[in-house]
């Protein structure tokens, strides 16, 4: 469970979070949307502990991430907007890397790199460099990274940039059985019709401040996410 209480983090003088509130529960697929600067990445990053923050606080299942940092970052798998990773490793070595971060069992690393890597079509992949890789291979290799020592919470910025359709097919499968064995999962996207599709609950941010956040069928009522979420963008800019 993810608990964010009166979250404000500044930039200079700008508000990029502006005294947020909303909580991400067991076993929920909860997806966060915002234009361009809405301040979602810096919400993520301020909850996985990468960004510190001027004001309120982030339970990460009861124990807050500036209290105890390590505690909560053991229970988060992070997936990043932008997949940098480090290049002049073999894929198969820096998942192994990830893994022993988190004290990940031989054998549940050994099962789930080779699941996962069949998934998304790499296992032959797997011995090469990451440099060599495209940005979609690389997404695929930070989403197998994440999954590989089973998290029991897992956030992510826009995780479907650069992945192909069965990829794409692949990982929302992945993200409802994570959910079904009471799993969290929090995720930014720009693709509204899958987060409108795929999740329970969804917070929409303008300008640092949440400005809708409920159930999916709540929010969107007879219209489509899509259109919600226009119709709040022409609202607050009239």
């Amino acid at each position: 469970m993810i608990e964010i209480k009166n979250l404000t983090k500044l930039y200079g003088d700008k508000k990029a979070v502006d005294d947020i509130s909303f909580e991400v529960k067991d076993g929920e697929l909860f997806a966060f949307i915002g234009h361009n600067g809405a301040g979602k990445t810096t919400t993520i990053k301020s909850i996985v502990g990468i960004n510190d923050f001027n004001s309120g606080d982030i339970l990460i299942n009861g124990k807050s991430i500036k209290e105890k940092p390590m505690e909560c970052k053991k229970e988060i798998a992070y997936v990043p907007d932008n997949p940098d990773l480090y290049e002049n490793m073999k894929a198969i070595n820096y998942i192994n890397f990830i893994c022993d971060m988190y004290d990940t069992p031989e054998n549940v690393r050994k099962e789930n790199t080779i699941k996962f890597a069949k998934m998304f079509e790499i296992e032959d992949k797997l011995n090469d460099t990451i440099s060599t890789f495209s940005h979609g291979m690389k997404q695929k290799i930070a989403l197998i990274s994440a999954l590989v020592h089973e998290p029991k919470i897992l956030i992510m910025d826009e995780p479907f940039v650069g992945l192909d359709p069965k990829a794409v097919y692949d990982m929302k499968t992945i993200m409802k059985e994570m959910c079904k064995e009471g799993k969290t999962i929090f995720f930014s996207t720009h693709i509204l019709d899958v987060a409108e599709k795929l999740c329970d609950r969804v917070a929409i941010i303008k300008e640092g401040k949440i400005v809708k956040v409920g159930n999916m069928d709540e929010i969107k009522g007879d219209e489509s996410l899509e259109q919600v979420f226009l119709d709040l963008e022409e609202k607050n800019n009239d």
